[in-house]
């Protein structure tokens, strides 16, 4: 290990050690910038880069340019961030695995040892976005959820195990254990790693601080317990893993100044939406967000990682918090030794880091005052999750939104009478697992395995209004005369779910506090609603079953249906047949509440047009009074069992109430008792077979493991960077289309290209499963991508889906029909390839915002797209897209397809392309239209920095790694 700037010193690091480490207030001394004045994100990664300076990945001038970070005007320079471990979610982490074995299969062809694909940091990988609700309203609910998610899932969880022994780093979680950011704050964080190294002749302990990326953009919880972190691709995560740097452009950083403390009554989810539409309209896409503050200080670590959690919501690349004593009492109080706990501390405070930054103590980019006190109860949505809403607006803003334009954000309803309500009869068989069997179809088939009945649907067990008579769980036939009523605004997705809120006890208990209530005055939850209970950890089941609120939760339907990201990505499961047919019958706009962090459009539920993001009392709240058409300040909620009207304000538990509750039921010795030996508490992860081996056995008959095409005809040289000619446009799309939008996920409907695909495979509808079980098959994966139900191509205009216009080409090089055919994307873009003719996308502002879906990538560059050309990019999805060999380019203000008046049916050439090109240059867009007519205009190369523009000559990052690690044999 090398010490250019001869900063290596010793601390204290507790229990009689003696560590090393590399010395910020050392570097200081040397007047290499004022370090002491480094908001403290920033101080992070430059011991990062400092630590890790040895002249070739990192330089000196690398460390010189950071420790003297200008605030109001950053250097334009790429900052090179070798991070301590990575962070892997299963959708993501899937193919990432495939990845890695496609790269290992490859250097065995090549001749070389295969085990040279290997990750140099840790990689941990927690099995949480796999498993969907199904089951619900039922005391078997979890345990039947858990057997669906291993009949779906087993092909993968072999391949994972099989990653498990071939890859020596790699730790892997198993199902039904946690959210992988819960996981992550309450296990696998430790605030400051140690190494081994060889340091004047002797073996010695260096310390370094917990830093991170991880494969999905909430990574950022993490923030809340002063670690740096945050999301990145599938491809940038491969690459960190294989070492190399995470690069990135020095970022501006924002200091958010707290003063107050929260009211009564207020939750730690209303600061993080009150803090989401905040720093939305502050632009901070792409910078750091750092809290601070007396009012930064008065809040618990799980909320401040509420609202790390959220930086993808506000478009930060890291909601960050500095360590302090909340820090330091959140590890003992979770479990972590003192050791741990000592040099963690320790560590920090030898750095001059320790403790929470006062204001004028730092210089920031910018300064932004919230005062605590000013947060109101709120909601948000129903589309956008920084979209905020005080509580008492709701119901105003509900109607508003139904009769608004649709191209304003509305849904363009006339003359609608909210008392309006459809009766839906919820008959049918229940056997002893609260499984309903139904006769009915639905286009999203698929969602069930082959061993079900026709189709799997749930029933809550709970009563029902029209009877008033509990379904008994032990009963082992039941039939149900239910009924429910629903109309627009009807609550019919009720969800406490998602890694934001199911972290933090205060709202969890709240909602458990609520329910109690509301029980014991006799109310009950419609039948329609489907309420689910997805805790982050098992630690959360623990203290709601000590404190006895889970069985009051249990009697309002809100029943454990498993430990993972479930609602929020999706995973909601589907609804009653008769429920789904009268939302299509009359064109309901039917209502979720969730306490989740991601409200896009068809992201809940395809069939489910209005979302709104809300505390978990809150979601417990609105399952009870069944409408989102309601003031909760003045309307009641319902009538308790004497006929009495109850209101919110009769539930709503008192912060004594809530903290009083917490004290008796958080204890450290839960920490550990819950995060020791995974096989034995889930023996189906025993059950599970596995094939053995350095090389992984690629199986033509699988249809989730598929070896991907990334390195066909892989060769030592990489191409020369050309311009694009005659391209064609496969899309032309809007403001905000999300990775949910671009990338498949969700159900595969059976006349999808995917699903046509798997059904020439001999596979049934039913058995389909999800494009997130199915991420390791480019053949599938390929086939979702711009295939959302929700999708609009403004070429084809008045759809939703993954539609476009092929043009075909004439001898004359104009097209046989001027105003093209229309036909899948897919389908389309096969058609193109068949020419040779390379593709482009067109779109409008915040292009890839969401999720960092790194099949939103994959699949655009497997399509042939060489180019997208968007008015602006969010950053992950960019990054990605250089990642993939695609070129992001960026329209200049006030240019976009819209002032241009393109519809498609234009051809495309991108100008000015070469080895010699410069990040952030000006390129040239030549466009010719249908008649001949020519004309350019000047566009950004959206390649931000130095090494895209080698990862993009390279056809991206896993060729360029493969290359250089080839060449070192």
């Amino acid at each position: 290990m090398t010490d250019e700037f001869k900063t290596l010193k010793t601390f204290d690091a507790g229990k009689g050690r003696e560590g090393f480490f590399f010395s910020l207030p050392a570097l200081e001394e040397q007047k290499i910038g004022k370090i002491s004045r480094l908001p403290v994100s920033i101080r992070i990664v430059l011991e990062s880069v400092l630590r890790n300076c040895d002249g070739k990945k990192v330089r000196r001038n690398d460390v010189e340019t950071l420790a003297n970070w200008n605030a109001k005007s950053p250097a334009n320079a790429e900052i090179p961030f070798i991070v301590a471990r990575i962070v892997l979610q299963d959708f993501t982490g899937v193919p990432l695995i495939v990845d890695l074995a496609a790269m290992r299969s490859a250097v065995q062809r090549l001749g070389s040892d295969p085990k040279i694909i290997e990750p140099l940091v840790p990689v941990d990988l927690v099995v949480d976005h796999s498993v969907q609700v199904d089951f619900f309203g039922s005391p078997r609910a979890f345990e039947l959820n858990l057997d669906m998610e291993f009949k779906r899932n087993r092909e993968r969880y072999q391949f994972l195990k099989w990653g498990q022994q071939a890859f020596k780093t790699f730790q892997l979680i198993p199902p039904g254990i946690g959210i992988v950011h819960q996981v992550n704050l309450e296990y696998l964080a430790k605030g400051v790693l140690s190494q081994t190294s060889d340091i004047r002749s002797e073996k010695a302990e260096i310390f370094f601080p917990d830093t991170l990326v991880g494969t999905d953009s909430h990574t950022t919880m993490i923030n809340g317990l002063g670690v740096v972190g945050w999301g990145v691709g599938g491809i940038e995560a491969e690459a960190g893993m294989l070492g190399q740097p995470v690069y990135f452009l020095t970022p501006e950083v924002v200091g958010v100044h707290m003063t107050g403390q929260l009211r009564e009554g207020v939750t730690a989810t209303d600061l993080v939406l009150h803090i989401t539409q905040l720093l939305r309209a502050q632009k901070v896409v792409g910078k750091f967000v750092e809290f601070y503050g007396e009012g930064a200080a008065s809040l618990p670590v799980p909320d401040r990682a509420t609202i790390g959690n959220m930086s993808p919501e506000y478009g930060a690349t890291m909601g960050f918090f500095p360590v302090d004593h909340e820090s330091v009492n959140y590890l003992r109080a979770t479990g972590r030794s003192e050791e741990v706990c000592l040099a963690f501390e320790n560590y920090f405070r030898a750095q001059n880091m320790f403790g929470m930054p006062r204001k004028g103590e730092i210089d920031y980019s910018v300064d932004i005052d919230l005062d605590l006190a000013d947060v109101q109860p709120s909601v948000a949505g129903p589309k956008r999750p920084q979209d905020r809403i005080n509580l008492p607006e709701l119901g105003r803003k509900f109607r508003e939104l139904l009769e608004k334009p649709v191209h304003d954000g509305g849904y363009g309803k006339k003359q609608i009478d909210l008392r309006e309500k459809h009766a839906v009869e919820l008959n049918g068989s229940a056997p002893r697992n609260g499984a309903m069997f139904s006769t009915d179809t639905k286009e999203d088939q698929g969602i069930t395995p082959g061993e079900a009945r026709n189709e799997l649907e749930m029933v809550a067990n709970r009563p029902t209004p029209d009877s008033g008579k509990e379904i008994e769980a032990e009963s082992s036939q039941v039939f149900l005369h239910g009924r429910t009523h629903i109309g627009h605004g009807s609550v019919l997705i009720a969800a406490i779910t998602s890694c934001t809120n199911t972290s933090n006890p205060s709202v969890m208990i709240a909602a458990g506090l609520l329910a109690k209530k509301a029980v014991e005055r006799g109310l009950r939850v419609d039948p329609g609603v489907k309420t689910s209970l997805a805790p982050g950890s098992r630690v959360v089941s623990d203290y709601l079953e000590k404190t006895g609120l889970q069985t009051y939760l249990d009697q309002l339907g809100f029943n454990l249906v498993g430990y993972g990201c479930t609602t929020c990505i999706g995973n909601s499961g589907p609804l009653h047949p008769n429920i789904e047919k009268t939302i299509h019958k009359y064109d309901l706009v039917a209502a979720s509440v969730l306490s989740g962090n991601r409200n896009f459009e068809a992201r809940v539920h395809q069939h489910i047009k209005a979302n709104f993001l809300m505390s978990p009392p809150l979601v417990v709240a609105f399952a009870l009074a069944g409408r989102v058409h309601i003031d909760l300040s003045r309307d009641p909620l319902g009538k308790d069992k004497d006929g009495k009207e109850t209101f919110l304000r009769d539930l709503w538990p008192t912060l004594s109430e809530i903290q009083n509750t917490m004290q008796r039921a958080l204890t450290p010795e839960t920490f550990h008792k819950f995060y020791r030996d995974f096989a034995q508490q889930n023996p189906k992860w025993n059950e599970i077979p596995s094939s053995t081996g350095d090389i992984y056995q690629w199986d033509a008959k699988s249809d989730y493991i598929h070896d991907p095409p990334f390195f066909e005809n892989f060769s030592m040289e990489p191409g020369h960077i050309a311009e694009i000619r005659g391209a064609r446009a496969l899309g032309i799309f809007g403001d905000t289309v999300t990775t949910d939008h671009i990338s498949p996920a969700g159900a595969i409907k059976e006349s999808s290209p995917a699903g046509k695909y798997l059904m020439s495979r001999g596979i049934q509808p039913r058995d389909f499963n999800s494009y997130g079980s199915r991420r390791g098959n480019d053949l599938v994966m390929t086939r979702g991508t711009f295939a959302n139900v929700r999708i609009k191509n403004l070429m084809v205009p008045g759809t939703e889906g993954g539609v476009t216009k092929y043009f075909s080409p004439s001898r004359t090089g104009g097209s046989k029909n001027g105003e093209g055919e229309q036909m899948s994307i897919f389908d389309a873009a096969m058609k193109y390839a068949e020419t040779r003719t390379p593709l482009v996308i067109l779109a409008g502002h915040e292009y890839g915002t969401g999720s960092s879906r790194d099949w939103a990538a994959k699949g655009t560059r497997l399509l042939g797209v060489k180019a997208v050309i968007a008015a602006s990019f969010e950053r992950i999805h960019r990054s990605n897209l250089v990642g993939m060999g695609v070129l992001p380019l960026q329209f200049l203000e006030g240019t976009s397809a819209q002032s241009l008046g393109l519809d498609g049916s234009e051809k495309f050439s991108i100008t000015g392309l070469s080895d010699s090109i410069k990040p952030g240059q000006q390129v040239t867009l030549e466009i010719e239209d249908r008649n001949g007519q020519q004309r350019s205009v000047p566009v950004k190369l959206r390649i931000d920095t130095p090494i895209e523009i080698d990862y993009y000559r390279h056809g991206g990052i896993l060729p360029f790694v493969l290359r250089q690690l080839l060449a070192k044999q």
